[in-house]
């Protein structure tokens, strides 16, 4: 993560320290505004059928939030992807594919049977969502109504995932799932710049169902008055290799520790490894999504020296290599804790399928 990017989010997440940043501050209030009505101007564009929007053949559920990266949709993703399998149905999960190359209308990241395209192809959330559910049909498509197109009549998909869809209006959804960090659901009230929020917070109200995540900590419950559920991510007991092999966390403790993350919120990862007991010697926060250029292994390797391991998310690792570095380097799983999950679920089949 650049020195910037840690600037903007501490700016707009705690505040203004100093005159200069409050200056600051006012300077970008204009600008968040302004976002933040052309946002409202290009929904009532949908809303009033100014827009076309694509209806699909087979239920449809997004999965977004009102903020900018951070609040844990991919875990959710993965959650509903198995959740549906179980049910026997076929589901899709349909991705803009952010920071992969494939330039194409529509790319199959997974048919069912295994992981298509590379990572740096695909973007690394969903070939992440594909090497976790090999059985799941993984579409990317920078307009989504052509992947969610194809996922239908090409592979017989008979539900729809929409993986950061909130904001995305021009497919038609029959649920929209919103996810919003419980510590910090609105961070400052303002759009970007100024702010973290994609659009007013008025526009909660298009929302269907609300899953409050990192919910471990005390936080505000009347947040709105949707159907709300609350869930933790939560580290796993164990690590991988980048060849694939097991280690327990507990063997981990004791030994000097980088652990670094190409994510929204780094932070977060940091103090969960140390939650979980971990000696982390050094962190390095990286930009989201990071491509693991040379500037940024050097990095890595720099900061590794004299330490016995290395630590980082799924996410960052399927872009990686055991031989890129001189110690063993591991990806720590991350997994999601729902309360009264039966229940979500239930609700969630209910009104996709009018159960």
């Amino acid at each position: 993560m650049s020195r910037l990017d840690r600037f903007h989010r501490r700016l707009v997440n705690n505040g203004a320290n100093t005159f200069s940043e409050r200056c600051l501050l006012c300077l970008l209030l204009p600008f968040s505004l302004l976002y933040g009505v052309l946002g409202w101007l290009r929904g009532k564009g949908y809303d009033y059928g100014l827009f076309a929007s694509y209806r699909a053949a087979v239920p449809v559920i997004s999965v977004g939030n009102l903020a900018v990266g951070g609040t844990g949709k991919t875990p959710v993703v993965d959650w509903l992807l198995k959740a549906f399998l179980a049910q026997g149905r076929r589901p899709a999960v349909v991705s803009r594919g952010y920071g992969g190359t494939f330039a194409d209308e529509v790319g199959l990241v997974s048919a069912g049977n295994g992981v298509l395209l590379p990572p740096a192809a695909s973007g690394d959330e969903p070939y992440l969502l594909a090497r976790r559910n090999p059985h799941a049909l993984v579409l990317i498509a920078r307009k989504r109504a052509a992947g969610v197109h194809c996922a239908i009549e090409q592979h017989a998909a008979d539900v729809v995932i929409l993986d950061d869809g909130f904001q995305h209006r021009a497919v038609v959804r029959d649920l929209d799932l919103v996810l919003l960090d419980a510590r910090r659901p609105f961070g400052n009230g303002l759009p970007l710049p100024g702010g973290l929020l994609r659009e007013f917070a008025g526009a909660l109200k298009r929302s269907d169902l609300l899953l409050l995540t990192r919910a471990d900590r005390p936080f505000n419950s009347n947040i709105s008055a949707k159907p709300s559920w609350t869930c933790r991510h939560q580290l796993a007991d164990h690590a991988i290799s980048l060849t694939g092999e097991k280690t327990p966390l507990a063997a981990l403790q004791g030994k000097k520790l980088l652990a670094f993350a190409g994510i929204a919120d780094p932070a977060t990862f940091f103090r969960a490894l140390t939650a979980a007991g971990l000696n982390l010697a050094e962190t390095l926060p990286l930009s989201d999504h990071v491509k693991f250029d040379t500037q940024s292994l050097t990095e890595v390797v720099t900061l590794s020296l004299g330490c016995d391991a290395l630590l980082t998310t799924e996410k960052d690792a399927v872009k990686l290599e055991a031989g890129m570095f001189a110690v063993p380097c591991y990806q720590v799983p991350m997994s999601i804790e729902i309360d009264q999950e039966a229940e979500l679920l239930a609700e969630i089949t209910k009104r996709l399928w009018r159960e």
